[in-house]
């Protein structure tokens, strides 16, 4: 699958792809272990329509990683970390499932603003739409969280964020593509100075295939 917008070329990630990953990762998460080659290669050998990256002017510039559960296999406050298996997708299920899960999308800091990011959720939507699942699920990590805790809860800075009186540079932009919030969750990434392991659980629909029933999910504080 390729996909173009504004100079941005979106394609299937491919093995000679994982270096450049590592270092975008790096530039990003300078505290955390990048992905490892070892992970990514599971990507690819479980789902390799889900796995995608960017590039401006023939450089790689950003990513996605994505897996298909079935949402009735976890809970509300399931964390990244098993949604993922440890961030090696064998947990990916696409005889049952009907869920796309968003694990990541990174976009260099040099590129931000390009259009970058528009592009691969654009054609992951167009994993969801290709194959008839029902929606894209993810965990917003609210990276700005950290600034505002010492005044407000999670959910109040999510509510605020939302209603658009605050922005938070994950978040915010994620709402512009779509996405409303379902849900605010603890414990999320465990170990994430800036949102201090809250995320929003996130969620794209697709209209061809909802019922009425999946959109009345959520907690009502985040229907605006």
């Amino acid at each position: 699958m390729s996909a173009r917008a504004a100079g941005v070329r979106v394609r299937q990630t491919r093995p000679e792809d994982f270096a450049r990953i590592q270092e975008i990762s790096r530039a990003i998460y300078p505290d955390s272990p990048p992905w490892s080659a070892d992970q990514l290669a599971s990507h690819l050998a479980m789902f390799p329509e889900g796995q995608l990256v960017a590039d401006v002017d023939g450089i790689v510039c950003g990513m996605a990683a994505s897996l298909i559960v079935l949402w009735d296999d976890y809970s509300i406050d399931t964390n990244w970390r098993q949604f993922t298996d440890e961030g090696r997708f064998t947990n990916h299920d696409p005889e049952r499932g009907h869920t796309l899960y968003g694990a990541e999308v990174m976009v260099h800091p040099e590129v931000q603003g390009r259009g970058v990011g528009k592009a691969l959720y654009a054609a992951r939507r167009a994993i969801v739409l290709e194959r008839g699942l029902l929606r894209v699920r993810a965990g917003a990590r609210l990276c700005g969280y950290h600034r505002y805790a010492g005044r407000m809860t999670a959910e109040e800075y999510t509510e605020q964020v939302v209603r658009g009186t605050l922005t938070d540079n994950t978040l915010t932009f994620q709402l512009k593509q779509g996405f409303r919030v379902l849900w605010v969750v603890s414990g999320y990434l465990r170990h994430d100075p800036e949102s201090l392991g809250y995320a929003a659980v996130i969620e794209w629909i697709n209209d061809a295939v909802a019922t009425p029933a999946d959109h009345g999910l959520g907690d009502p504080r985040f229907r605006i």
